[in-house]
Order: C-alpha cells, then sequence, then structure tokens
C-alpha cells in the first residue's frame, strides 16, 4: 500500500470514527457523478466492507443530468466488472436548469436540488438508510465561505448529518481529505473518472470562491487545517446575537 493511501485511508477512518458514519445493518445508496471524488469515496466504502467487523451493503447510483458525454457508458462498464449491483437513470435536470424554464435561480443551484431531491427520493425507494456523498474537505471550507459570502450565515457541511426525523442520514466519508490528495490517489488507483460536460462547470460562485481560497492558501499554507479546526472550535460568546 503506497503512502498516499495509507494517509488517506487512515482520515478516511478517522471520519468514519469520529462521526459514527457506518452501522450494522447499514444500507448506502452512493452518489457517483464520474467524478474522482465520488468514485474515491466508493473505493473505501468497499474497503471498509470488507475489514469492518460489521456488515452493510452498498448500491452505487448515478443520475445522468441530460448532457450527453461517455459517463454513463464508462460506470456501466466499471460497476459491471466490479460485480457491483447498480442504478443508472435519465434525467433532464442540467438541461432544465439551463433552460428559459429557471428564470430566478442559477443554473448550479436548481441542478444540485432536483439531483438531490432525486437522490432522496431513490434512498428511500431502495430502501436504504443512508446517502454517502463524495464532498471533501475542501468543499467543506468552500461551503462555509459560500454561506458567509453570499448568504449571511456562519454553517457548512458535516461529515453526518441526520434528515427526514431520522429516515435518512446523509455521510461523507471525504470530510477530512484534501482535494488534491483524492485526485491523485484517483489515478493511482486507475478509477475510471470521466469530464464533466455541465456548460457551466467552473463559472459558479463556488468556483470563485475557490480561486479567493488559493490567494488564503498562498499566504498561509497551514490555511486548510487551520480552517478545518477553526469549524468545530466555535465561541459562540464571541459572536453577535
Amino acid at each position: 500500500m503506497s503512502f498516499l493511501k495509507k494517509e488517506v485511508n487512515r482520515l478516511v477512518g478517522k471520519c468514519i470514527h469520529t462521526y459514527g458514519l457506518l452501522e450494522h445493518g447499514d444500507k448506502i445508496l452512493v452518489a457517483v457523478s464520474g467524478g474522482e471524488d465520488s468514485l474515491v469515496a466508493l473505493y473505501f466504502l468497499r474497503q471498509w466492507q470488507k475489514k469492518a467487523p460489521i456488515s452493510f451493503s452498498i448500491l452505487p447510483v448515478y443520475l445522468d443530468m441530460g448532457f450527453g458525454g461517455d459517463t454513463r457508458a464508462i460506470l456501466e462498464d466499471y460497476f459491471s466488472k466490479e460485480g457491483l449491483s447498480y442504478h443508472i437513470e435519465d434525467t433532464n435536470y442540467g438541461i432544465l436548469a439551463h433552460s428559459p424554464f429557471n428564470r430566478k435561480k442559477s443554473p448550479c443551484f436548481l441542478c444540485a436540488m432536483l439531483r438531490r431531491k432525486r437522490l432522496f427520493e431513490l434512498t428511500h425507494a431502495f430502501g436504504c438508510n443512508k446517502l454517502c456523498l463524495g464532498h471533501n474537505q475542501d468543499d467543506i471550507i468552500e461551503t462555509f465561505f459560500l454561506n458567509l459570502l453570499f448568504s449571511g450565515e456562519l454553517s457548512t457541511m458535516v461529515p453526518k448529518q441526520v434528515m427526514f426525523k431520522g429516515l435518512i442520514t446523509i455521510i461523507r466519508p471525504l470530510a477530512f481529505i484534501p482535494k488534491g490528495k483524492i485526485g491523485a490517489l484517483s489515478l493511482e488507483l486507475g478509477l475510471p473518472t470521466s469530464e464533466n460536460p455541465c456548460p457551466s462547470a467552473g463559472k459558479s460562485k463556488r468556483q470563485e470562491v475557490k480561486d479567493l481560497l488559493q490567494g488564503v492558501y498562498k499566504l498561509n499554507p497551514d490555511a486548510r487545517g487551520i480552517i478545518m479546526r477553526a469549524l468545530s472550535n466555535v465561541k459562540t460568546e464571541y459572536l453577535l446575537s
């Protein structure tokens, strides 16, 4: 096992144990997009499935946003070769989000909202109690700054989030891992990633925040870790009430 794989595996394990992400009897729907994050999340859940002293099941699901491309064929081939049961579904969410129908919301907001709603529906329909998303450490930091700068609130994504009065729990096993390490490990593992065909890719508010944070990381190379620690070291007595 390479040093990188050991390090990422350790951080995944730390996240799983810290937040209690996995429990005996879990049925986990894994949202796979074709990108490196979701495929690495699926990879490590399968590794833990083999070695954990508990039993749980995994169902990868891919929602096609309607832009075309070869992601569907790539994932179908990968899932089949790996012997995985899976579900792939065609949608028009991406096309709808970029059409005149969407007059009020940004394309990214509406597309993400529709995708998340369908993932919740499928999680329930397939009898799963958990939904695994591939968000990483950078996503969590960026979401904090997005909410701070554009929504006027101090909040972000969390590694474990109970929804619908306990009916579904979202888990994010890559929450402690920087994006760069995930990309490097995806290449090392030879995972079948594909390009995002969305015309808005790289043009969102999130991308603007990514660019802003790159300047912060140049100013202080340790800023990622410091910001993550700050998100769990909140002193409410020093915030306005």
